[in-house]
């Protein structure tokens, strides 16, 4: 019965051409016998003249075929989309790590799929839609890939962008033939999955008006009646959007069900998940057994697979360089660095501006170290790197979801500590200060006018008030407020590097002579002096909990 159904979708596929082969041969038939039956002489001028006579039908036809496509069958909406097969798409789930959460559903769907009988024999529906809702990079497409490899149906995909055109109508004109082409899979392979990437180019809400939006609405139009609309026959069609997009951005219409059935949120991988995907990433590159994953998951906080993927190959080709068979921690360190703080650059500056952002960047790090309940400090340079004279990177020694008080005005104080640090050396500070303090600022301003933070007690989210409706006597106090944050952090950081002189000055000098410290270093450094990492030990409701943000 499926060889027929098979059979059958071909035929209707390719009819046009069946039919126009069987045609040019009965025609040459036809002719040969025709040419037979005339005398020599006909017979040799109608061979002469064969050629022109040949050239000249060529010429209309081709003229006619561009006139039929364009003007009669939409030939700018053409879409040149082939069917791949599940086997050739070759992403199984075991291959989908590090996003344990949206893998269930996702799962879930292929049983679904898979089982669709007997999910008709007791009344079910199959879905029509998934939404795949998440930042980029984390595996959107890839987890589609994997649901038509395990249900090994056929797999159409296509970009929302692929959709829109100058042209009105030629986007839903696209969705048709898109549909149609799946339908005739369903039908001959039981189904069909289509997977839009970035549906919000198409899928966003609707524009009502006569000046814009005209295509796009069209376009959605098609799409809605695709998915669930008035059709002859249901297919077994599982359509897959996936977006960066915030739901809310999205038509209510095509989040209804019926359409998109099911919601799939992908976030990015919590720490055991990082830890999976670099184990997965480096099964592929020969690396030394004595790298750590762990260790590199926890330094990776907030990344994406992407991008954990990006670290790896970049590792690899840093290995490569360097003339190495496998992969080490060093060129892993140093593919994170090319990545996050960008490729070193060599310029000709001036001593008094290499001992000023020495200086500016201790500031930082000593703070940062000493005084951030979450962040820690992994290296710290005064290598030009991203139009930077110096960078002291820091990440979170693990995943947080929210910000509180604390936090907040540890960030403040970090993004200050450059400038006091060039105030208490030198007396005057240079041109390096303004993006710190755009970050300190930014941080104060949130505090106070958004979440309810500043000192006299003004409680609320005062950004969402029109300023003209608010009371010069309340702006005056909220600014009053951000300015307290900004003097009061100065003024703890002043005291903090004037208290540690020692250690401010000890680490200005390592990076005038060594331009760079790594983690370890640091650790080092700071156990010289008797200081202890804060974030060590962390007191939770099963008492102290050993870290080890850097390893």
């Amino acid at each position: 019965m499926n060889y027929y159904r098979r059979l059958k979708m071909h035929f209707l596929n390719y009819r046009t051409t069946i039919f126009i082969t069987i045609g040019v041969i009965l025609l040459i038939v036809l002719s040969v016998w025709g040419m037979a039956s005339l005398e020599s002489y006909y017979r040799n001028i109608t061979l002469a003249q064969l050629p022109i006579t040949l050239l000249v039908g060529m010429v209309h036809a081709l003229v006619f075929v561009y006139m039929y496509m364009v003007v009669l069958r939409g030939g700018f909406s053409k879409v040149d989309k082939k069917s791949v097969k599940a086997r050739e798409v070759n992403v199984r789930f075991a291959d989908v790590v590090g996003i344990d959460e949206a893998k269930e559903e996702s799962w879930e769907v292929v049983q679904l799929i898979m089982d669709h009988a007997r999910l008709k024999q007791i009344g079910g529906k199959i879905l029509r839609g998934i939404l795949m809702i998440g930042p980029p990079g984390c595996g959107k497409t890839y987890l589609a890939k994997a649901i038509a490899t395990e249900s090994g149906l056929p797999f159409l995909s296509m970009a929302a962008s692929e959709f829109n055109e100058v042209f009105v109508g030629v986007g839903s004109s696209r969705v048709r033939t898109l549909f149609n082409k799946a339908r005739g899979l369903a039908y001959g392979f039981g189904g069909c999955i289509v997977f839009i990437d970035e549906i919000d180019a198409i899928g966003h809400s609707r524009v009502f008006n006569q000046f814009s939006g005209a295509e796009t609405n069209t376009t959605q139009n098609q799409l809605l009646v695709e998915m669930d609309g008035l059709s002859g026959r249901a297919e077994n069609i599982i359509v897959i959007g996936a977006t960066n997009a915030k739901e809310e951005v999205l038509d209510e219409a095509l989040l209804r069900p019926g359409r998109f059935d099911r919601k799939v949120y992908i976030k990015k991988p919590s720490l055991k998940g990082r830890e999976e995907i670099f184990k997965y990433y480096f099964s592929k590159v020969k690396h030394e057994a004595s790298l750590d994953f762990a260790r590199l998951a926890r330094k990776a906080v907030d990344r994406s697979p992407a991008d954990i993927e990006s670290v790896v190959k970049e590792s690899a080709l840093i290995a490569t360089r360097n003339k190495k068979d496998a992969v080490s921690l060093k060129d892993v360190s140093e593919a994170f660095e090319r990545i996050e703080l960008g490729v070193k650059q060599k310029i000709s500056w001036t001593d008094r501006e290499k001992e000023m952002t020495a200086y500016h960047e201790t500031g930082h790090l000593i703070v940062t170290y000493l005084l951030d309940p979450r962040d820690d400090v992994f290296k710290a340079s005064i290598i030009p790197r991203k139009g930077s004279l110096g960078v002291v990177h820091h990440t979170p020694v693990e995943e947080w979801h929210t910000q509180d008080r604390q936090s907040y005005l540890a960030r403040v104080k970090s993004a200050v500590a450059g400038y006091v640090a060039e105030k208490i050396k030198f007396g005057t500070t240079s041109s390096g200060v303004s993006q710190d303090f755009r970050v300190a600022m930014g941080i104060a301003h949130a505090m106070v006018w958004n979440m309810g933070m500043g000192p006299s007690g003004l409680v609320g989210d005062y950004a969402v008030i029109p300023e003209e409706q608010l009371s010069e006597e309340v702006k005056t106090k909220l600014n009053q407020d951000t300015q307290t944050i900004i003097k009061q952090s100065m003024l703890e950081v002043e005291d903090l590097l004037k208290n540690e002189n020692q250690i401010f000055e000890r680490f200005a000098h390592e990076l005038l002579t060594r331009q760079e410290l790594e983690y370890d270093e640091i650790e080092a450094i700071f156990a010289e002096y008797g200081k202890v990492n804060p974030r060590h030990f962390q007191t939770g409701s099963n008492g102290p909990n050993v870290l080890n943000p850097g390893g």
